[in-house]
């Protein structure tokens, strides 16, 4: 097997772009996890695969792999980075739907990530339950951003120690991303996620769009918020007027590349 690649970073969270919509390439699952692995592959936090689009009014379906090799809905820092690579503000398929990009005044890349789910069964939880006040230790608050968060307001230093364990909690059926956020202000947090299927990472960007909506639904934060992570800092907008979450920071292309190898490990 025979590609050209592209590898970028938001905040440090790296991510393996594939074109297929000029060349040919099968998600084979052993080969995925070969490809995210940092000793036997490329190296990175998600892979992802860019297709032509199938619903109207999107530029390129986008599809994101965790280095376990299941599939995300959506990553927040990974659309950034496509928007990045493919110019003039593209209009991006996900499973989570249609998430427009644009460009800051800063010139920081935005995307539009949509409207969060909130309610137990969008999430998913496996049973009924008070989505601000989940019944876990802790009363994490939790929505949907594509993919399913959980977000702890009691400070980060527990990430490592308790986000292995709850990631694949009974409570969801999908397992989750846990994120941990010490408020500093009603306009600023320190957030770290441990990511589903991928481990601890220098950030998240729907993890830090799932930490914004559930703070202001708890009342703790304002809709603008700026949120700082391992691998820097972004800026989250819950907008008022159509629900819709906007997350604006960097996207860096960091080398291009061929892979030569074989398809499996």
């Amino acid at each position: 097997m025979c590609f050209r690649f592209q590898k970028m970073q938001g905040l440090g969270n790296d991510f393996v772009v594939i074109d297929a919509r000029n060349q040919a390439f099968a998600p084979i699952l052993n080969f995925l996890v070969t490809l995210c692995d940092r000793r036997l592959g490329v190296g990175c936090d998600q892979l992802v695969i860019l297709e032509p689009p199938d619903l109207p009014g999107a530029d390129v379906k986008v599809r994101f792999f965790n280095p376990d090799g299941s599939e995300a809905g959506a990553c927040g820092n990974a659309s950034r980075c496509v928007a990045r690579l493919l110019g003039n503000a593209p209009v991006l398929q996900t499973q989570a739907g249609l998430l427009p990009s644009f460009v800051a005044p800063d010139g920081q890349i935005g995307v539009d990530m949509g409207a969060p789910k909130l309610g137990w069964a969008e999430i998913p939880l496996a049973h009924e339950a008070d989505t601000l006040a989940l019944p876990l230790p802790g009363a994490p608050a939790a929505c949907s951003m594509g993919n399913p968060h959980a977000t702890f307001f009691t400070g980060v230093d527990e990430a490592v120690s308790r986000g292995p364990a709850l990631e694949y909690d009974p409570l969801f059926p999908e397992r989750a991303n846990i994120g941990f956020a010490d408020i500093r202000a009603r306009d600023e947090i320190r957030l770290r996620v441990w990511e589903r299927g991928a481990g601890l990472t220098p950030a998240c960007g729907s993890g830090a769009c799932a930490a914004v909506v559930n703070g202001v639904r708890l009342g703790l934060l304002d809709r603008t918020c700026r949120v700082e992570m391992d691998g820097g800092w972004l800026t989250i907008t819950w907008r008022e007027a159509d629900g819709h979450v906007l997350m604006t920071g960097p996207a860096t292309l960091v080398f291009e590349g061929e892979w030569r190898g074989g398809e499996h490990a």
